[in-house]
C-alpha cells in the first residue's frame, strides 16, 4: 500500500473551507484532504496598523467586518466551487483578539447554518502546526510529518514547545515566561527605529550586521523547557541608551544581527535538547517567526533531526493552516454546535 492509499484509508476525503481572523489578517482558503491547497486568500492589514506601531484591536475588527465575505467568496471562486461543495467550515476560535475572532466565528456560523454543513472550531496554534502539512495543488507533496513530533511554535504572542504523539494529541512542555519571540522582535525593532512589523525589519537590518558585535545574554532557563526574552530585550535597551548618552550613532545592523543571533541560539538549542530527551522522530518549526531566515537556516543545517518548516506563505497567519487542522478534526468526528463562542486565551494543551 503506497503513502496515498494509506492516507485515504485512514482519513476519508474531505474539502474544507478555512477562515482565519484571529488578529489582523482576514483570510480564507479551500483545502482538499488535509493537505492539497486549492485556494488561499489573505487580506493584510499591516498598512493600517503601521501608524500605531502594532495592531490596534478596534481597527482590526472593523476591517475584518469590511472584508470577510469578499475574502471568502474570492477563495471559493479561485477553487472553482460554491459553498455547497464544501464538507465543513473550519474557523479560528482562539486564541487571539476577541473582537477579531468574533467576526470570523460569526461569519462561519452563518455560512454553516445557511449551507447545512458542519462547523469546526480550530485553535490558532494548532493551525500553525498543521501548516506543515499544506502544499499547493499541482505541486509535489512534501513528506508528511511523522509522530512522535516536537513542535516549536514561535510567533508574536507565543513561544512554546509541544510534544505531539498523534494527530490532535499535544503535550505542552514549556512556553515563554514573559515576551514571546515575535513580541521581542517588535519591541527591539522600535528601540532601533525600525518599522513595524519588527521581525522582517530586524531580519533585513541584520543582513549587513555582525552577529558577534554585541555579546547579548542567552536565557536558557536550565531545568525547564520554558523561554524568556525579556532580559535580552532589556540588554538591547541598555546598550542603545548607553550609545545615545555617549552621542554615538547606533550601529543598527550590528545590534539587529546580535539580537537575532541570541534569539535563534536559544530557540534551536532548547528545541534540539528537548527532541533528544523525548526521543522524537522529527522536529516541526511553525508560527510567524518561523519565516525568519536565520532561524530557518539554523534548523535546516543541523544534522540531528529531520525538520519540517512551512513554506513562507504559510508561516504567518493564513486560513490554509486552519483548514488543515480543521480537516483532521472533522475526519476524526470533532465538530462544534452553532452556538460555540470565541476563546481569546485558549491554550493548545
Amino acid at each position: 500500500m503506497n503513502e496515498i492509499d494509506e492516507f485515504e484509508r485512514t482519513f476519508p476525503p474531505g474539502r474544507i473551507l478555512g477562515i482565519e481572523t484571529s488578529c489582523d489578517e482576514t483570510a480564507a482558503a479551500v483545502l482538499e484532504n488535509g493537505r492539497v491547497l486549492q485556494s488561499s486568500v489573505v487580506a493584510s492589514q499591516i498598512d493600517l496598523h503601521k501608524q500605531y506601531g502594532g495592531v490596534f484591536p478596534e481597527v482590526a475588527s472593523r476591517q475584518h467586518v469590511r472584508t470577510i465575505y469578499a475574502v471568502v467568496e474570492q477563495a471559493l471562486q479561485q477553487a472553482h466551487i460554491s459553498i455547497s461543495d464544501v464538507d465543513a467550515i473550519a474557523v479560528t476560535r482562539g486564541p487571539g483578539l476577541a473582537g477579531s475572532l468574533v467576526v470570523g466565528v460569526n461569519a462561519a456560523k452563518g455560512m454553516a447554518l445557511a449551507a447545512g454543513i458542519p462547523l469546526v472550531g480550530v485553535n490558532h496554534l494548532e493551525g500553525h502546526i498543521y501548516s506543515a502539512w499544506v502544499y499547493p495543488a499541482g505541486t509535489i507533496a512534501p513528506p508528511e510529518p511523522q509522530f512522535p513530533l516536537l513542535a516549536l511554535l514561535v510567533s508574536g504572542g507565543h513561544s512554546e514547545l509541544n510534544l505531539i504523539t498523534d494527530h490532535l494529541v499535544y503535550k505542552r512542555l514549556g512556553s515563554t515566561l514573559d515576551d514571546a519571540a515575535g513580541e521581542a522582535f517588535d519591541k527591539v525593532a522600535r528601540l532601533l527605529g525600525l518599522p513595524y512589523p519588527g521581525g522582517p525589519s530586524i531580519q533585513k537590518a541584520a543582513e549587513t550586521g555582525n552577529p558577534e558585535a554585541f555579546a547579548f545574554p542567552r536565557s536558557r532557563l536550565d531545568g525547564t523547557w520554558n523561554f524568556s526574552f525579556s532580559g535580552l530585550k532589556t540588554a538591547v535597551l541598555r546598550v542603545v541608551r548607553k550609545l545615545e548618552e555617549e552621542g554615538k550613532e547606533l550601529p543598527v545592523a550590528d545590534l539587529a544581527a546580535s539580537f537575532q543571533a541570541a534569539v535563534v541560539d536559544v530557540l534551536i538549542s532548547k528545541t534540539l535538547r528537548a527532541a533528544q530527551v523525548f526521543g522524537v522522530k522529527e522536529i516541526l518549526l511553525a508560527g510567524g517567526v518561523s519565516a525568519n531566515k536565520a532561524l530557518r537556516t539554523a534548523f535546516l543545517e543541523q544534522q540531528q533531526f529531520p525538520v519540517h518548516i512551512p513554506a513562507f506563505a504559510y508561516c504567518t497567519d493564513n486560513a490554509a493552516m486552519i483548514a488543515a487542522a480543521g480537516y483532521y478534526r472533522y475526519a476524526l468526528g470533532h465538530t462544534d454546535p452553532l452556538d460555540l463562542d470565541v476563546l481569546p486565551t485558549w491554550p493548545l494543551s
